[in-house]
């Protein structure tokens, strides 16, 4: 009976990570998708010269809805990927706290090293849904305009994707670089949260639930930042990828030679191109993310 109780409880938990995680999610979508579609131009296109032109040129080509083109898949998908993100890390975070407690029962706090663990944990396991997502929501962002467009809708996108080069070579396009970007930054992203949080309540003397949502919002607005700027080059090679044709068409062979031409072509400042916006957007979206999970955890608690 114990053990049943136990499982019992840790499922109850995993679910409750799971919650809070999909509202966080869909919450970082709203948003966040203005600013991200902005970001993908400028990743893979030399149409723009600067993020703010190429906002306007997008509102008065395509209208104010095209900032929320492709926001269907994100919507759904995200709200998955958050979940996954948040459960996968408490997940990670309890082994290593159950592990902690046997050899260092005085002391079983995690180290900062193993919440870097726990987080790019958390990041391989949201690769899965995650790269694919991207990938349909990328596509959606870059196609032309109007009757040139090539896709009708997202499924309309998986199904193309994946009769090109079957769903591992099409769909799953960019996967690699996808595992090492998602490893990279939420390994960061849940590092820098917890570490803000600690020291808080360190240096306050207080619990951790005593923390106001204000600075939850900001730490979460800073782990964003954090995320970010220890991840980007890999993103933008996964832009990359994510938007290059097929067959004939296609630039890049591999991650390795989209590094190789980049660097090439437009040295180190083309790892960094739209990184202006996506930094702009990382600290409402982040801080949002966080606010709203935090919230939701004390809600259904």
């Amino acid at each position: 009976m114990p053990d049943l109780e136990v499982e019992s409880g840790s499922l109850q938990r995993m679910l409750k990570d799971l919650f809070a995680g999909a509202a966080g999610g869909i919450a970082q979508v709203l948003i966040g998708q203005p600013f991200d579609i902005v970001k993908v131009r400028l990743q893979t296109t030399t149409q723009y010269s600067n993020a703010l032109e190429c906002a306007r040129k997008i509102f008065r080509d395509e209208g104010a809805n095209a900032f929320y083109k492709g926001t269907l898949t994100p919507l759904v998908g995200i709200g998955a990927c958050v979940s996954i993100q948040f459960g996968a890390f408490h997940w990670a975070r309890r082994r290593f706290e159950t592990s902690n407690t046997s050899s260092h029962p005085l002391n079983p706090d995690l180290s900062y090293s193993q919440y870097y663990l726990s987080g790019a944990f958390a990041g391989i396991a949201n690769s899965v849904v995650s790269g694919p997502i991207e990938h349909v929501r990328i596509r959606l962002q870059t196609q032309p305009h109007g009757a040139a467009r090539l896709y009708n809708g997202p499924i309309d996108c998986v199904r193309k994707l994946s009769a090109h080069e079957g769903v591992l070579r099409g769909l799953y396009r960019g996967e690699a670089v996808t595992i090492l970007r998602e490893a990279q930054a939420y390994g960061m992203w849940f590092l820098t949260f917890e570490y803000l949080m600690n020291a808080d309540a360190a240096r306050n003397r207080i619990k951790r639930e005593e923390i106001s949502s204000l600075k939850i919002a900001t730490y979460g607005g800073l782990a964003g930042e954090a995320l970010w700027l220890a991840s980007y080059p890999f993103d933008v090679v996964k832009s990359k990828m994510q938007s290059d044709g097929f067959g004939e068409k296609m630039r890049y062979k591999s991650m390795s030679d989209c590094f190789r031409q980049t660097w090439r072509g437009e040295g180190a400042r083309g790892f960094w191109k739209g990184i202006g916006p996506t930094l702009l957007r990382a600290m409402p979206v982040s801080a949002g993310t966080f606010a709203v999970v935090e919230a939701t955890m004390k809600a259904i608690n």
